[in-house]
């Protein structure tokens, strides 16, 4: 009996020490691909709603980002293979640079309310621009906030979101 207490106890802890290891091999990758390109930047580590979370700062590297976020996309595909080819184990890691896409979360939010409003005034559901995944999930998550539902569709790379009035 008491094997099963220290068992459930220690699998949260298990977790958590897995996403910071995750975190520090994803790091460990960043900092040698920034020395090969020879670009100054910080990484700060971190774990957010289950999943590591890094971020590059200080050093102009909005080049890294794209003009769209394609650059910033392809980095964090790659940072997540290292991280599997080390652990063996699938990453859901996220990666931000230059604060690009905390910046796009808040622009999204936005987006979301708005978009939310004109479905409420009209009652006719509303499609949005193609996004990726993530910009998926911020709108998905805020129409939900908002008591409303919506649906992703189509197929990547123009996968979109259509949000329905209440």
């Amino acid at each position: 009996m008491s094997e099963v207490e220290v068992t459930e106890e220690k699998s949260p802890l298990k977790g958590v020490a897995k996403l910071e290891e995750e975190g520090d091999i994803a790091a460990d990758y960043l900092e040698a691909l920034l020395d090969i390109a020879d670009l100054d930047g910080d990484i700060d580590i971190d774990v957010e709603n289950d999943r590591a979370a890094l971020a590059i700062v200080g050093g102009k590297l909005n080049h890294l980002v794209g003009t769209h976020g394609e650059v910033l996309d392809a980095i964090q595909e790659l940072t997540r293979l290292a991280v599997q080819t080390a652990t063996g184990d699938r990453s859901r890691l996220m990666l931000d640079i230059e604060g690009f896409r905390a910046g796009r979360k808040s622009e999204l939010k936005k987006l979301a309310q708005e978009k939310a409003d004109e479905a409420k005034t009209t009652g006719a559901s509303i499609k949005l621009a193609p996004m990726n995944a993530f910009e998926r999930k911020i709108i998905h998550d805020t129409i939900q906030d908002l008591g409303l539902t919506s649906e992703s569709d189509g197929e990547d790379p123009n996968r979109f979101v259509v949000i329905y009035p209440a």
